[in-house]
């Protein structure tokens, strides 16, 4: 990274993440149920309101990502559980619209904590979908529930061909609350999640693969269980949304108020940036200009909101 980040959006209330549309960045707000468009000037406007989004703590509406053909897939907590809707988009740049929506999955388990949100389409068109374990620890363990899991969908959310438990979503298990999902250029599959008092985790998945939760947590060495490539104290990570981009990983972290770069190609190491600038840290990406943007999450209710947050910030990469 190269450069002082620059405010792009102020004056966002509890986003969670950000995602392009043809060009075109749209951000979910997790108490209000909004999804925002930004404008080219850091103005925002609603294309619409997911109904029956239930916040409170850790869930409302959360994870966002966009489809091959352009409709929208939103992940958020209703009253029977947390859910996958495809929603289709009309209009054009300065005039979007939220349309019809269709659950693919829904009564994922879901509280006030551990919930998840992630959701990602992968390298091979398959949408991956991140599900905490919703407080009930043993249920990570219970490959009959969507709780605790990596989950693999079609984009209109049958099981795919390939995954690993017949007739099943589940793609990975023995998660706690796994919240960044992102792709080298090989195609290894990482995740970030978030530990209860002694590690968080940066994981590679393999599919069927068993991560540990609650039997085990952080770099373990045990039989039958994967061990995260890098593990951090909470107090200095909890790291939520991810990308890669030139073969670096960047991580956005909450409770460590940092964002952190990873080489894919020695993923036990890392950088700090911008340590405590900006205080909470939910999504990273990267921007159709190639820069990195990055979400603050100071007014979920855990941070000290300062004036303008949350704002959405950029910084150019350097490249070499």
């Amino acid at each position: 990274m190269a450069g002082t980040p620059e405010t792009v959006v102020a004056d966002l209330a509890a986003p969670w993440s950000i995602v392009f549309r043809n060009g075109v960045p749209l951000v979910s707000e997790r108490n209000g149920g909004r999804i925002l468009e930004v404008a080219a000037d850091g103005s925002t406007r609603s294309i619409g309101t997911v109904d029956g989004v239930q916040a409170g703590g850790e869930a409302g509406l959360l994870g966002l990502a966009v489809g091959s053909t352009g409709d929208l897939f939103v992940y958020s907590t209703a009253v029977g559980g947390n859910r996958v809707q495809r929603f289709t988009v009309t209009g054009s740049p300065g005039s979007l619209a939220l349309g019809q929506a269709r659950t693919l999955l829904d009564r994922i388990p879901a509280a006030g904590n551990h919930d998840g949100g992630r959701i990602a389409f992968g390298p091979d068109g398959n949408l991956y979908v991140a599900t905490g374990d919703a407080g009930e620890r043993d249920s990570a363990q219970d490959r009959g529930s969507l709780a605790g899991k990596i989950l693999r969908m079609s984009p209109d959310g049958a099981v795919p061909a390939g995954n690993p438990f017949p007739g099943s979503l589940v793609y990975s298990y023995g998660h706690r609350n796994p919240q960044g999902l992102a792709w080298a250029e090989d195609g290894t599959m990482f995740a970030t999640e978030f530990g209860q008092n002694t590690w968080d985790e940066l994981n590679i998945i393999k599919p069927g693969a068993n991560y540990g939760w609650p039997t085990v947590e952080g770099i373990a060495d045990r039989d039958g269980f994967e061990d995260p490539v890098q593990q951090w104290q909470p107090s200095a990570a909890s790291p939520s949304g991810m990308v890669q981009s030139g073969g670096t990983l960047f991580i956005a972290n909450l409770r460590g108020q940092v964002l952190r770069s990873v080489p894919v190609a020695d993923p036990s190491t890392s950088t700090e940036h911008f340590s405590r600038g900006y205080g909470r840290l939910r999504d990273v990406t990267v921007a159709p200009d190639g820069r990195l943007w990055f979400l603050t999450n100071n007014t979920d209710g855990r941070g000290s909101p300062r004036q303008g947050d949350d704002r959405i910030l950029a910084v150019p990469l350097a490249r070499e």
